[in-house]
Order: C-alpha cells, then structure tokens, then sequence
C-alpha cells in the first residue's frame, strides 16, 4: 500500500495531482481549506483510497492533528505533495505586511509545519518522498510579485536543507517547478500567460494533467534528492 498526502488537493494543479495519484493505486489524503465541495468529490469517486482532511498550512497545530490523522487511517506515509499556495500581488512599495505575511505563511512557513511534521511518520515507515512545488518565480522573480517570488525562493532552499537532512533515513526531497499552466491561481492573467508563451522554447503552456503525471512519476524515482527539477520550456 503506498499513501500519499497533497495539500491544496481539491483544486488546480492539485485535483490534477490527487486524480493522478488515485490512478495510479495510491491511497491519498487531499487536504483543503475553503474547497470542501471539490475534496468530497474527488473522495466520492474514490471509495476507501481517499480522505479529505481540512486544515490550514500555515497553522502548526492543525497540521500535527492532518498527519496524526493519517497515521491513524492508513498507519503510514510515503509520499508528501507540498502544492498549498497563494499569490497576493502587487508592487514591493504597495504591498501591506498582511498580504506579505499571508503569503509568506501559506507558501513557505506551510511546507515548514508540514516537513517538520511528516517527517517523523515517513520515518517510521521506513523512508518516503517528499515533493515541493516551486515556481519559475521564485528563481527569475516579477515584478509585482515579490512575496510570492520570495516565497518560493525560499521553499527551494528549503528543499535542499530537508534534503540533507533527511537522506539518513531514506526521504528523498525534491522541488518541481511547473510551467504556466490555466488553473484558478493563473488562468485570468491573460498578460503573463502570453508573456510565459513567448518565453517558452516550443511556444507552449502547461497542461496541468500533463504536469500532475509527471510529478507522479517523479515521485516514483528513488535515486534523486535535492533536485530543482523545471517542468518547462522556458529557460531558467
């Protein structure tokens, strides 16, 4: 049996993800915050491979109680999807410490609650895989973006100390960075979108079920920790 979580799971990039993942036999815990109608209906196709479990990334306490939650039902975990994320744009000079913090907290501090506290149950499992998703952001960095931008900088640091530290005990940690894709989070910003097709090599989007395949195949490999792994055409 192996058993993947996915926070954010119920919408975007994520539903293509926790779809994939039910595909191809695992039993999976799609976390949501506010899409509780989306979570049930990916669970209602799933019979017993699937729970929905609430919680709020950003809240240490409730991430604990997700993943007590899921050692309770499944009795392990081998596969950790970090996708919860949110953008509040607006130039540097403009940007309120709210929307910084908000950003802040949701993109990077909510892989941090979710690391320190999967950890120790990927552990006793016997070692799993870890997957973080980045953004081309947070290596090129846009104006107008600076928190989302620094946030996923910052998760990409955070994926190459995880990986150090964990490689002991048998947790791979990665970071994907998908391509510009049409989901909720991107799909009305018609300027960037053109802007990331005139950047990419094949003149191309993402589509977010062709991503979510490859992040399941990623997740797959045993032999790479550590890695930046760009799902693009676009030069990093």
């Amino acid at each position: 049996m192996k058993v993947a979580s996915i926070t954010g799971g119920a919408r975007g990039l994520g539903r293509h993800i926790s779809q994939e993942l039910l595909e191809q036999e695992y039993y999976v815990a799609v976390n949501y915050l506010n899409s509780e109608e989306k979570a049930e209906e990916i669970i209602a196709r799933a019979g017993n491979r699937a729970i929905a479990l609430k919680a709020d990334v950003g809240d240490s306490a409730q991430v604990r109680n997700m993943i007590e939650h899921i050692e309770r039902r499944f009795g392990r975990l081998d596969l950790l999807i970090n996708n919860a994320g949110i953008t509040k744009d607006s130039l540097l000079i403009r940007q309120s410490e709210a929307d910084w913090d908000a950003v802040i907290r949701t993109n990077l501090t909510g892989c941090f609650n979710l690391l320190r506290a999967a950890a120790p149950l990927m552990i006793r499992s016997g070692g799993g895989h870890i997957i973080n998703i980045s953004s081309y952001s947070g290596i090129k960095g846009k104006a107008g973006q600076a928190a989302y931008s620094a946030s996923k900088a910052g998760l990409i640091g955070l994926t190459i100390s995880a990986a150090h530290e964990l490689a002991e005990h048998n947790i791979r940690v990665n970071a994907v960075i998908p391509g510009y894709m049409p989901t909720e989070m991107g799909a009305t910003a018609s300027e960037a979108m053109a802007q990331a097709e005139e950047e990419s090599l094949l003149k191309a989007l993402s589509e977010p079920s062709d991503v979510a395949r490859s992040i399941v195949r990623i997740a797959g490999m045993d032999y790479i920790t550590g890695q930046i792994l760009s799902l693009d055409s676009r030069i990093l």
